[in-house]
């Protein structure tokens, strides 16, 4: 009987597991659909961009959570622009990623005001030369995933959007 006792709590265990993680991947999705490094996006616009259920997504960012399958998880975190689908379900991970949005959003708005290099300088200690490459990786970078949308959306090579 302690054996059936012993299944039985493993079990409210797992049980309890599953309930922080539901809810944590549902703060975690509400989170960076608030602070996209594009904007805010509402449910409906996630929906789209990722070809998940706006019930889906709703259900995900409930109280409750929900149960997610890895290929929602991978269509979310992708159409986010996030390659690492642990974003949703590690702390580390979210934190990393959320770390390196950031760091993003301070490179485009330093670079909109002209002011990338020493922005690089003061925040990671990398000299102009080295501020001047990595700036012309992330707009090659920024580019090529722009050209790749137009793509996959069937735009024309002329089009502006």
């Amino acid at each position: 009987m302690a054996t059936d006792h012993g299944a039985a709590s493993g079990a409210d265990g797992v049980d309890d597991r599953l309930n922080v993680t539901r809810s944590a991947v549902g703060e975690r999705l509400r989170y960076i659909r608030e602070h996209h490094p594009e904007g805010a996006l509402t449910r409906a616009e996630l929906a789209e961009r990722s070809g998940v259920s706006m019930r889906t997504i709703a259900a995900l960012e409930s109280a409750e959570g929900a149960n997610v399958q890895v290929d929602t998880l991978v269509k979310l975190t992708h159409s986010l622009g996030i390659r690492r689908v642990a974003y949703l379900l590690d702390p580390e991970v979210f934190t990393q990623v959320n770390q390196e949005l950031a760091l993003s959003r301070q490179l485009r708005e330093a670079r909109d005001a002209g002011v990338e290099a020493v922005l690089l300088r003061n925040s990671t200690g990398v000299s102009d030369d080295a501020a001047s490459t990595l700036n012309n990786l992330l707009d090659a970078i920024v580019g090529a995933a722009r050209q790749a949308k137009g793509k996959l959306r069937g735009d024309t090579p002329g089009d502006p959007s």
